[in-house]
Order: C-alpha cells, then structure tokens, then sequence
C-alpha cells in the first residue's frame, strides 16, 4: 500500500511538472510580449504595467484596454492558455464574445499557438492588480459588442501564419514579426471609413492621434527606399540614426519594445521591410509661389537653422535631417504640423541615454506662419510635398490642444 502512495505522489509530481511552465518559457513568453508591445496599450498614465485602463481613441469613441495581470475579478486570473490563444487568433474574448479591433487581433492572428502559450506562461507570473476597466464610450450601436460581429465578417479572417517558401528563414521570420505579433501595420496602414486596414496599401504611412506614421515600404521618395538594413536596425535598437529620430509615439515603440528585440530579430524586420516596394503615401507636388517661399525660408533661418542647418541636414542622431525624411514628405503634413506646434522628445535607450527635443513653436508663430514654414520644409532640398495651408494649420492646433486660432 505504501509503495501504492508512493507511486501516485511521484506521477503527480509528473504532471504537476508537466503543467506548470518553465523558467525558459516564462522568459520566452516575456520576450514575445515585449515584440509584440503589449504593454504599451494595456497600461493606463501612471497605472501599473500591463494593468489595463489605457483609452484608445478611435473615430467611433474610446475603447479602455482590459488588465492583463492574474487577477481573479478583472485581469485573466481566470483565463487558460486557450482564452488568450482565441483571443489573439480569433478576436474573442473568454466568454466568446468579440473583441473591438482597437485590439489588433487582424494581425495577430498570425501569431502561433507555442508563442501564445509562452505570451499566457509569463502573463501568469505578473503580480496580479484588481483593476476594473473602464466603460467603453461609443457610438451607437458601436457599443454594442455583436456590432462587430458584422465588421468581422468583412474585414477579418483568423489565418495561421505560414512561411513563404520563396525567401529564406530571416525573410520569414521578419514578415511573421510584421505582419503578426509586432503588428506594425496597425500604426503605418491607412484605416478606411470604417477603421479597417487598407490592405492594399499594407505599411504606406497612416495618420493617428495627430501623428503621422511614415511609410515603412522601400518606396523611394516617401519610405525606406535609401535606407541600409544597418539604419533600420540601429534606428529600432535606439531611435535614431543618421536620418531621423524617433519621437511621439515610435519613440515610445522603441523604448519599450523593439531597443530589447536580438539583433537577428532586427535584422529579420528590416529584411523584410526592404523587400515590400509599397509606392503609396507620396504627396502631390505642389510649387510654392515667390512670396510664400521667401516668407517660409525666413521663418526657417530665424527659428530653424540654428539646429537644423541651413540645408536642413540637421545632425547625425540628435537632430532629424529634413532632406529626404518620410514623415516631412508624407501625403499627410500632420507630423511636421505637430512636432511644430507642440515641439517632440524623443527616446532614451539603453545603448543611447539623452533625450534629444525640440520646442515647441505653436505659441510663437500664427497658423499662417506654421503653414509657411510647413511649405517650405516640405519643398526645400530636393522635398517634393504639397505645400500646407493655413485652414490645415488651424485644424491641427484646435485638434492637438483646444486653444483658438491664432
């Protein structure tokens, strides 16, 4: 009989084993989080990591994002690796109901069942933190949850991801990081009316929260065209290189998920950028008439140069050069717009510490004023953008912080 006991104790022990995860999945898991930036939405201003709360805006309202940590009442205390499995693949949550495409499960779909499990294994192991979530403020019938079922139907079909037997391992790997679980597409893809991803026009540049999200193709005037794996590399591993500097919210992406990513990983996501000949996010060239373009260049000399430099060049990895850059020649001005009404800083990384800024300028200069400088950057030094006016300049100002025309 004791033998018995002894026997049942021991298979115990076996499955008990079996079923816990290990200290490598655990760490795999967390570095799969990190890729896919988890914490960046489900994390509220000034919250607890991973706790939830964050509002996502959208053109339909705002969506708060749901608590990730173990916690029993309102985290996934009560989740398996199945839920989260069904939830990233599928779009549904625990009790099968539809998830808002605020979360990004059309490009999460593609992440595989191990990497799930892993993501799940070290979720388990935060401390738990019983936060609830905020209603969801939408339009009807927008909130209602089975709204969506209808937008799925349209838009959304859960797909493995499955390597292209035409390109090589490191090809694969970095098209699985961008398509699936990094999901940068949900940034740098056009939505359409109705929020959903122009696929079309996968990666050519997007505009949100008065951001604009470059075009990450290798199109030529508007994207990574004369970009070397190496810049893109280093730019993800810092958020800088010789030709730009991260700010608003890619430098948030960097310094919370992709500065962490292995260098083969890197390697990976600029192999396959630099294979995808997107043309789309090119603005239309539009020619500045003498006066503007005098009173742009002044506005420049006086208030730009001292950093920028006479040409724009600015400096290697502490001020953006504005020859050539994505976001300056971008169909859409919201970028340069916004870092000159409300000035940006950058990020701060392990292997590049300072801060690099740039004031703001929106309380010094009138929207005409903006919308000349704006012009004038966008069709100086070989930029060949659509000059901006000041009806855009306005909207901007009034849409980032409330005030009134100036």
């Amino acid at each position: 009989m004791r033998s018995f006991w002894i026997a049942a104790l021991v298979a115990m022990t076996h499955v008990a084993a079996a079923q816990s995860p290990s200290f490598p999945q655990i760490e795999r898991g967390r570095y799969l989080a990190t890729v896919g930036d988890c914490v960046a939405c489900h994390t509220a201003k000034g919250g607890v990591d991973f706790a939830g709360g964050l509002g996502l805006k959208t053109p339909f309202g705002t969506i708060y994002s749901p608590n990730l940590t173990p916690a029993p009442k309102t985290g996934l205390g009560l989740w398996t690796a199945d839920d989260l499995w069904h939830a990233l693949h599928d779009g549904h949550d625990r009790a099968g109901s539809d998830l808002y495409p605020a979360m990004p499960y059309v490009w999460t779909t593609l992440t595989t069942r191990a990497d799930s499990d892993d993501i799940f294994a070290y979720l388990q192991t935060l401390a738990p933190v019983e936060r609830a979530k905020p209603a969801n403020d939408l339009i009807p019938p927008l909130n209602l949850r089975f709204s969506i079922t209808g937008w799925n139907a349209l838009f959304f079909k859960p797909q493995p991801f499955t390597p292209d037997p035409k390109h090589g391992v490191t090809w694969n790997r970095g098209a699985y990081l961008v398509t699936g679980l990094g999901h940068c597409g949900a940034c740098h893809t056009k939505m359409d009316l109705l929020s959903a991803p122009e696929t079309g026009h996968a990666l050519e540049g997007n505009t949100l929260d008065g951001w604009y999200a470059p075009n990450i193709t290798n199109a030529a005037a508007t994207g990574l065209g004369d970009w070397k794996i190496a810049e893109i590399t280093a730019y993800l591993q810092t958020g800088r290189n010789e030709r730009a500097i991260a700010a608003g919210p890619m430098a948030e992406v960097v310094m919370r998920s992709t500065q962490f990513m292995t260098p083969g990983d890197l390697v990976a996501i600029a192999t396959y950028l630099k294979s995808q000949p997107g043309t789309g996010g090119a603005a239309t060239a539009s020619v500045m008439d003498a006066k503007q373009h005098s009173a742009g260049q002044a506005i420049y000399i006086d208030n730009c140069a001292a950093c920028h430099g006479a040409q724009g060049k600015g400096q290697a990895e502490l001020i953006p050069s504005l020859p050539g850059n994505g976001v300056v020649n971008g169909a859409d001005p919201s970028g340069v717009l916004h870092v000159i009404l409300q000035g940006a800083m950058a990020n701060h990384t392990r292997q590049a510490p300072t801060d690099p800024g740039m004031p703001a300028f929106g309380w010094k200069l009138s929207n005409a004023q903006v919308a000349a400088l704006a012009s004038y950057i966008r069709s100086s030094w070989g930029n060949q953008a659509s000059i901006v006016e000041s009806g855009v300049v306005a909207d901007m100002r009034s849409s980032l912080d409330g005030s009134a025309s100036k």
